[in-house]
């Protein structure tokens, strides 16, 4: 049920980071950051009080009330983890698969990484009793689970975990005394807003849940490493947020002080910012939708993607067809779909999924266009499934599963049942 993932399943080195928009940066951003480039200091270790304050406007707006004193900031997710894993000590739990930087975040410091499953609609959090069953026998292992990380909103799956999951999940967590950590960076691209509920961890357990969100890709643009977390109200969280700035010293963790100044902008969502955050999600949601009925029609698997820019495609049916091209395994695939489609195409592996897996991420801004030009053409448009050169990608995709041969492929072997 339980286990840390192999060791050479954990490696990152050039591994592509998590999908943006594609498109360009505002000019109302890009003018806000050359007019502070002047001037020369940093941040205080966790941000400075106009950052943190319009933060707390952000998660407000989100049902998510806080003081800019329950916040911490850090130039980018990686520090953010990194502190927030070395405040909490004890062993670290997380969903199969998880974010491509969880396992070697938990591992930089010397901490178990043990990965749970999570059912079977959804991905980001943990099935409850696969949870309970891991810590139980953590425990009897000698081991000491103290930290539990999610995400309602999922990478790599581009899932939206139902409420009554998160809750079951987080109860059964809060029970074994974990502190819960939410990444909440994908929570503003759910597809359908309207038919899907997104419900926060920390309005669940207000007490013992710390939020965090990787600004650059969702707030700001994806160049710009910034990351928020918002800490429990209260007495109890006041350690914790402390020993979090304490590693942000150590390493010299400081956002630039021209960054913070656009980022404060950004993160009171002005009008022309939250028009292009919905007309960007719109788009790649349109694209996504595209992309599952491709790797459907190729006999591959994939729950349909509900969130993000990406989805996560289970390519296990055509394991004889891919065989036959030399991938045989996650890395294998990696390879062989990067070399085809000219994008990184991270496998399975990454994610801390199984190895002996034939699954990918596949992310959808490759699919709106090879040049700035070309993507904004596509969030003009009035059904980007029109361009050309989009209907190409998603010819070329078709064509790298396999098109016709990997149908056969899975009518031979029998698989193909849509998860």
């Amino acid at each position: 049920m339980h286990s840390s993932a192999p060791q050479g399943h954990g490696q990152v080195r050039h591994a592509p980071p998590a999908p943006d928009t594609g498109l360009p940066v505002l000019p109302e951003l890009a003018g806000l950051l050359a007019a502070a480039a002047g001037r020369t200091d940093a941040e205080p270790p966790g941000g400075g009080p106009v950052l943190r304050e319009a933060a707390c406007g952000y998660w407000s707006r989100r049902g998510l009330d806080c003081h800019p004193e329950d916040l911490a900031a850090a130039p980018g997710a990686g520090p953010l983890l990194t502190a927030l894993l070395a405040a909490h000590g004890g062993d670290v739990l997380m969903p199969r698969p998880c974010p491509l930087g969880w396992t070697p975040q938990a591992r930089l410091l010397g901490r178990p990484a043990y990965h749970v499953p999570t059912p079977a609609e959804c991905g980001g959090v943990p099935d409850p009793y696969a949870l309970l069953e891991t810590v139980r026998r953590v425990r009897a292992e000698g081991g000491r689970p103290a930290v539990l990380l999610l995400s309602v909103a999922d990478d790599p799956t581009g899932t939206v975990a139902p409420p009554e999951l998160v809750r079951e999940a987080c109860e059964a967590a809060v029970a074994e005394g974990l502190h819960i950590v939410s990444d909440e960076t994908w929570r503003d691209t759910v597809h359908h807003p309207r038919d899907t509920v997104f419900v926060s961890p920390a309005e669940m357990c207000p007490g013992e849940v710390t939020v965090v969100c990787d600004l650059a890709g969702s707030v700001a643009p994806a160049a710009w490493p910034a990351a928020v977390a918002r800490f429990p109200t209260g007495p109890r969280a006041a350690p914790h947020r402390a020993r979090v700035l304490d590693v942000l010293t150590a390493l010299g963790a400081d956002l630039p002080g021209p960054l913070a100044t656009a980022l404060a902008h950004a993160l009171d969502e002005p009008q022309t910012l939250t028009a292009r955050t919905a007309a960007a999600t719109a788009l790649h949601a349109r694209v996504a939708a595209a992309a599952h009925r491709v790797v459907l029609a190729a006999g591959a698997l994939a729950l349909p993607p509900e969130a993000g820019r990406h989805l996560y495609a289970d390519l296990g049916p055509l394991r004889g067809h891919l065989a036959e091209r030399g991938a045989t395994d996650s890395i294998e695939l990696e390879e062989h779909l990067t070399a085809r489609l000219g994008t990184p195409v991270p496998g399975g592996h990454r994610f801390g999924d199984e190895l002996g897996a034939l699954r990918v991420r596949l992310a959808t801004t490759p699919l709106l266009g090879r040049t700035p030009a070309e993507r904004s053409e596509a969030l003009a448009a009035a059904d980007p499934l029109d361009l050309p050169h989009v209907t190409e990608a998603l010819r070329a995709l078709s064509a790298a599963l396999g098109g016709d041969a990997a149908r056969t492929d899975r009518a031979d072997t029998g698989e193909g049942a849509r998860t």
